[in-house]
């Protein structure tokens, strides 16, 4: 067995991949909607080039997905000036709701084996291992 934090990284971000393209499955989207979704509902009115930038994507990409999620309903855009505007439809709510909950429910699944202590301390270990800061992340706190 692999005893690498990359091995674990691995392990543990295919298990989180697996279980969010589930839940996510249920509403039409796929695993690549999640951040988007995400972004847009804790910064409503933001422009695509905000939401590229933020979340690190290649332009071509980002404007894709965004397409994509106009297309199936979940955002609205509106253009203002020279730039569009994103929010979130009633079913991109929803799916915002879903997406920023699967967070917490795999890690209710992930971490059930240890008690509270010990994942208080994997929490504040796994930090400072990733202290390397990243531009545009997401938060993940409760609403």
């Amino acid at each position: 067995m692999f005893q690498t934090l990359s091995y674990h990284c691995t392990m543990l971000y295919r298990s989180f991949s697996a279980y969010t393209s589930r839940r996510l499955q249920q509403l039409g989207l796929s695993y690549g909607a999640l951040f988007p979704l995400i972004y847009i509902g804790k910064h409503p009115q933001c422009t695509q080039a905000e939401l590229t930038h933020a979340l690190g994507l290649d332009w071509g990409y980002g404007q894709r997905s965004i397409l994509k999620l106009v297309e199936d309903g979940f955002l609205l855009r509106e253009k203002r000036g020279r730039s569009y505007h994103l929010s979130l439809s009633e079913q991109g709510l929803r799916a915002f709701q879903v997406s920023h909950q699967v967070f917490f429910d795999w890690d209710a699944e992930a971490l059930s084996g240890l008690t509270p202590e010990e994942q208080v301390q994997l929490m504040a270990l796994l930090e400072k291992v990733y202290h390397i800061p990243l531009s545009g992340a997401i938060s993940c706190t409760k609403p």
